[in-house]
């Protein structure tokens, strides 16, 4: 009483289990028990308490004693606590009781999570995950209401998308696991009572409760449950869903009713004028799908247009009503002048089965140039007239593929300036052009330029002969003071008067030099010899010349 710690408490018990007083020893952690309470619990005390117990072997009371223990201290100060809980269990326990002691601590642990955190929803998920697996239907719907309880302080969609998944697992596990469809249709109503619906909705809640009832037999309430969805919160996942309700349960009418509506609330959409559309073909009434069809491509604006137009092409040759294509091909084409549709259109007129066809289908190709000649789209023009090409290789004479072969453009490689988005310059980066003859024939410019490579590329021609002439003549003037050689290559034949002169001047030199041989009497024989025999071989060379 003077000293009331708890340590003075287990040397006062221990020393009752000393001297084989049991019954008084366990009467001392009791009184300590109730003494301390739970304000001021300890550890400790418990851990001596078990092991008290264990060593009687009264093992219930020893996993009641850590139970009771783990329930009320908190999870950073009770790790003792569960190490000998565990070790107890895997001494004395079977795998239940081991599983236990997993699960308590899991459970301690996600309860500090949702403490510490209570809008994190992937702590909750994951404590509930747990207790599914293991506590009773009561605790579960503890843990899932004191879940859901914690709704997003920000009215923003984003906030909420984890959020509402609390709900659908809640309803979904009162009606598989529990079996209890009346409270089950109370989570779900209670779930859409919470979402602010003027702001964003939930489909997915709305199709879900729906399914339910549906489930439950109970087509009324579904109705009007979707209904509530279509007058508050008009969506497009909720009609397809709705929509789709009453496509299985063959209710025609209802789905035209609310095809109207659908398209009422967004009529812009191509999907549902085409899903809409293919129910009255469906159906049998293709007057009606017809119509539809054309109130459709009426519409000023559409979010696929092009989606729009092949499907009603496509149902009128289904049809097998080839004016009426032919007619849909036509105002589509006032309205683009996109290659494609003239591709499909020309591919359309091969595909009748009729004698004309070949002649139809080059015709369009024809008018699809010629619209084209003007578009700036180099590209969509190539492409119309490779399909033409392929077209004449395979139906087409020799000569309308001649034809066809000289409309190709020629394709030029060009340079560009490139700008940074900043403003300056970036250099140059290189592109294809294409240039169609009819446009080399119009433009001057494109003359003048391959007037002028041309002179270039001739001047550079001229200049390489008028070098090679140059290095020739080089090659064949003779340096003074030495004797002209023959050359290896044949020569032109000079004209008759220029060849006379040179004759007469070689006979002059001769008398010169022999006037001169015949005066130097210093010089002896042989050189007289063979300055002759040099006049003599000099005279027959210009002889030969």
């Amino acid at each position: 009483m003077v000293h009331p710690e708890v340590k003075n408490w287990i040397k006062y018990a221990n020393f009752e289990d000393k001297h084989g007083y049991i019954a008084l020893g366990r009467k001392v952690f009791e009184r300590a028990v109730e003494f301390f309470g739970e304000d001021h619990i300890s550890e400790s005390l418990y851990v001596a308490f078990a092991r008290f117990e264990e060593k009687q072997k009264e093992f219930e009371r020893v996993r009641i004693i850590y139970k009771y223990a783990l329930d009320r201290i908190p999870k950073q100060q009770a790790q003792e606590l569960f190490k000998n809980y565990t070790v107890f269990e895997k001494r004395f326990g079977d795998r239940r009781g081991i599983e236990d002691v997993i699960v308590s601590k899991r459970r301690f642990q996600y309860e500090e999570e949702v403490k510490a955190s209570p809008h994190n929803y992937d702590a909750w998920f994951d404590y509930l995950r747990l207790v599914e697996s293991d506590a009773d239907a009561d605790t579960v719907r503890e843990v899932y209401e004191r879940a859901i309880a914690n709704i997003p302080p920000i009215q923003e969609k984003r906030h909420w998308r984890r959020y509402i998944y609390l709900w659908i697992n809640y309803a979904l596990y009162e009606e598989l696991e529990v079996k209890d469809p009346e409270r089950t249709r109370q989570v779900y109503q209670a779930c859409l009572e919470v979402i602010p619906h003027k702001k964003f909705t939930f489909a997915k809640i709305w199709l879900l409760y729906g399914q339910f009832e549906i489930r439950q037999k109970n087509l009324q309430n579904a109705r009007r449950g979707l209904g509530t969805s279509i007058g508050k919160c008009p969506k497009n996942k909720l009609f397809k869903g709705y929509i789709e309700l009453e496509l299985q349960l063959r209710e025609f009418d209802r789905c035209r009713k609310l095809y109207e509506k659908y398209l009422e609330f967004s009529p812009e959409n191509c999907t549902t004028w085409i899903k809409f559309s293919e129910l009255e073909t469906i159906l049998g009434d293709t007057e009606r799908a017809r119509a539809i069809f054309e109130l459709a491509i009426g519409q000023p604006r559409l979010d696929m247009p092009e989606v729009l137009w092949k499907s009603y092409i496509d149902f009128e040759i289904e049809q097998e009503e080839y004016d009426n294509t032919r007619g849909l091909y036509k105002r589509l084409l006032q309205r683009t002048q996109h290659v494609k549709v003239w591709i499909s259109y020309a591919q359309f007129e091969m595909s009748i089965d009729s004698d004309d066809r070949i002649q139809r289908c080059r015709q369009i190709y024809e008018e699809a140039n010629k619209s084209m000649q003007g578009c700036e789209e180099k590209e969509e023009r190539l492409m119309l007239l490779e399909s033409w090409r392929d077209y004449e290789e395979e139906f087409g004479s020799l000569a309308n593929k001649d034809r066809v072969q000289k409309l190709l453009p020629e394709k030029v490689k060009k340079r560009r300036k490139i700008t940074a988005e900043d403003g300056s310059d970036a250099g140059w980066e290189e592109y294809y052009d294409y240039i169609f003859p009819e446009d080399a024939a119009n433009q001057p410019n494109l003359k003048l330029l391959a007037m002028a490579k041309m002179w270039k590329k001739q001047q550079q021609v001229e200049e390489e002969q008028e070098e090679e002439e140059e290095e020739e003549e080089e090659e064949q003037q003779v340096p003074q003071g030495k004797e002209p050689q023959e050359s290896s290559e044949p020569e032109e034949e000079e004209p008759a008067a220029h060849r006379e002169q040179k004759e007469k001047e070689n006979d002059d030199r001769d008398d010169d030099d022999e006037s001169s041989s015949s005066s130097s009497d210093s010089e002896s024989d042989s050189n007289h010899e063979d300055d002759k025999e040099k006049s003599e071989q000099t005279k027959a060379d210009a002889e030969k010349q």
